[in-house]
C-alpha cells in the first residue's frame, strides 16, 4: 500500500544545467603487458578534462569491463564529484555500444565522444562549440587539428565548398606544426617535415576551421545520435568499420560538415605517459586556477530535427561531388 504522494510528481520540469557532455570509454582489464601504463594514462586524460571544461560540461564515463583496481579508482573520483555520470559494464559490450549507449542517454546539445588516451587542452571547448555556433550545418568538430583525411567522410563538406556556402583555401598553420608532429607520432605514422605545409581551411562569420577530422575525440550534436546513427548494436569490440558506421558516416548522411578546430586543442597520448604531456597538464592547471567561472554558458540555439538519409541520392552525390571538387581545387 502506498501512503502519501511521490513529491516529484509536484515538479513540473528539469532545469537542465549543463549544454555539453564528454563521454568517455574505460577498458583496462589488466595491470600487465599492453594495458601496464593505461592506468596513468587514463588518469590523466580524466584529469585534463576536468580542469579544462567549463562549468556547462559534464563527464560521463563508461567502465566497460575493467580491472578492480580501475573500477575501484572510478568510484572513488565519482565519490568525489570529480565526474558527473558513472557507467558499469561487468563485461567489455564493445566499445561503440557502450560510447554511444552513454551517448544517447545524455540531453545536452553537444556531446563530446573520447578515447581514454586523450589529454585536453585548456580551450577546447570554446573552440568546438564557437565553430558549431558561428558555422552553419556544422555536425562533428574534433579538438585535434588533423589533416590527413581531409576527403574522409566528408564529401558533405566539400559540396558546401563548391556550392560557396563557406569560404575555401589551402593556407599554411605554422603554430600546429608541432602538436600535429606529436599526434603523427602517436600513432606511429611519419612525421610532417615542412611546418608551412599547407592545411584545407574553411571560414564562415569570422571562425576559420579545417576540413576533416580523425575519430579519437569528436563533439557532435545530440541529434545525430537518434536520426542517423545505427539503431541495431554494434556487437563489435573495437574496430572492424564501428566508428565509420556510427560516428563518422552518420555525419555525411545529415548532410552536415565534418571539421576540425583551427589550432590544435587536444592530443592522442598512446599507452604511455610522457614528460611532454604532464607539462601540458601542469600549464591546464595554472590556467584553471586563473579562470573565473562563477556564470554558466547557456547556449540559446534549439537543435533542428533532421530527416532519415536517402542512401541512393548519397551514394549518387559521393560519386559526383569529390572529383569535381578535385578538379576545381587543386592544391
Amino acid at each position: 500500500m502506498r501512503v502519501g504522494m511521490n513529491p516529484q510528481k509536484q515538479e513540473n520540469t528539469i532545469e537542465l544545467q549543463s549544454n555539453h557532455r564528454v563521454v568517455i570509454v574505460v577498458y583496462i582489464p589488466q595491470m600487465s603487458g599492453y594495458y601496464a601504463n593505461v592506468f596513468e594514462v587514463m588518469k590523466l586524460s580524466l584529469e585534463s578534462i576536468s580542469v579544462t571544461k567549463n562549468v556547462s560540461c559534464e563527464i560521463t564515463v563508461v567502465n566497460n569491463g575493467s580491472c578492480v583496481e580501475v573500477t575501484n579508482y572510478l568510484n572513488q573520483i565519482y565519490s568525489e564529484d570529480k565526474i558527473d555520470c558513472l557507467i558499469h559494464h561487468r563485461q567489455n559490450i564493445g566499445k561503440m555500444d557502450a560510447l554511444i549507449g552513454a551517448a544517447r542517454g545524455a540531453r545536452e546539445e553537444f556531446v563530446t565522444l573520447s578515447d581514454v588516451d586523450v589529454l585536453f587542452v585548456e580551450g577546447w571547448q570554446e573552440a568546438v562549440e564557437k565553430i558549431f555556433n558561428s558555422i552553419p550545418d556544422v555536425g562533428l568538430v574534433s579538438p585535434i587539428s588533423s589533416k590527413t583525411e581531409p576527403t574522409y567522410a566528408s564529401f558533405s563538406t566539400w559540396s558546401k565548398i563548391f556550392l560557396k556556402k563557406v569560404k575555401f583555401k589551402y593556407e599554411p598553420i605554422s603554430q600546429n606544426f608541432e602538436a600535429y608532429s606529436k599526434f603523427l607520432e602517436s600513432i606511429n605514422w611519419d612525421q610532417e617535415t615542412d611546418p608551412n605545409a599547407v592545411w584545407p581551411v574553411i571560414k564562415k562569420n569570422g571562425t576559420k576551421a579545417i576540413v576533416g577530422s580523425n575519430h579519437q575525440v569528436v563533439t557532435i550534436k545530440r541529434s545525430l545520435l537518434f536520426e542517423f546513427v545505427p539503431t541495431l548494436p554494434s556487437l563489435t569490440l573495437v574496430g572492424n568499420h564501428s566508428e565509420q558506421n556510427y560516428i563518422d558516416l552518420p555525419v555525411d548522411f545529415a548532410n552536415k560538415m565534418r571539421l576540425s578546430t583551427f589550432n590544435n586543442y587536444a592530443f592522442h597520448m598512446g599507452n604511455k605517459v610522457e614528460n611532454w604531456m604532464v607539462e601540458i597538464q601542469n600549464k591546464n592547471l595554472l590556467s584553471n586556477r586563473e579562470k573565473n567561472e562563477t556564470e554558466k554558458i547557456v547556449f540559446k540555439e534549439n537543435q533542428k530535427e533532421i530527416h532519415n538519409p536517402n542512401l541512393f541520392f548519397y551514394k549518387l552525390k559521393k560519386k559526383i561531388v569529390k572529383p569535381v571538387f578535385s578538379f576545381f581545387y587543386k592544391k
